[in-house]
């Protein structure tokens, strides 16, 4: 089975920078859209930001948008998460996921993804 492999999380201070990687999407039949989830402790997995495969359209939840960029590479299968100005907040185990289309839900579902990685640590200390 595909997998999806994160890195580039760890341990900063808010304010910073950090970007994210996503390797994998490109090995996987009828990707409809890959999505930045994250979950922090107690938490249930919530939707950070996501783009569309075919025509790059990106979606962004409330909380992060204007700090956070998604972006994928063209001929490639990395999808990155930029993100900026952190907050204590942003602290989360951050997941990718690939939609392939089965369950038409919408991309701020989880529920809809059924390729994921192992997650990435990121903690934000103030």
């Amino acid at each position: 089975q595909a997998q999806l492999v994160e890195s580039g999380g760890g341990l900063v201070q808010t304010g910073d920078s950090l970007r994210l990687s996503c390797a994998g999407a490109g090995r996987i039949s009828n990707v409809v859209a890959v999505a930045w989830f994250r979950q922090a402790p107690g938490k249930e997995r919530e939707f950070v930001a996501g783009i569309g495969w075919r025509a790059g359209s990106t979606w962004y939840s409330d909380s992060v948008r204007g700090r956070f960029t998604i972006s994928r590479e063209n001929g490639n299968d990395m999808v990155y998460l930029q993100m900026r100005s952190l907050k204590t907040e942003d602290t989360a185990v951050y997941y990718c996921g690939a939609d392939v289309g089965r369950r038409n839900t919408l991309v701020i579902d989880p529920s809809g993804y059924d390729y994921w990685g192992q997650g990435t640590p990121v903690t934000v200390s103030s």
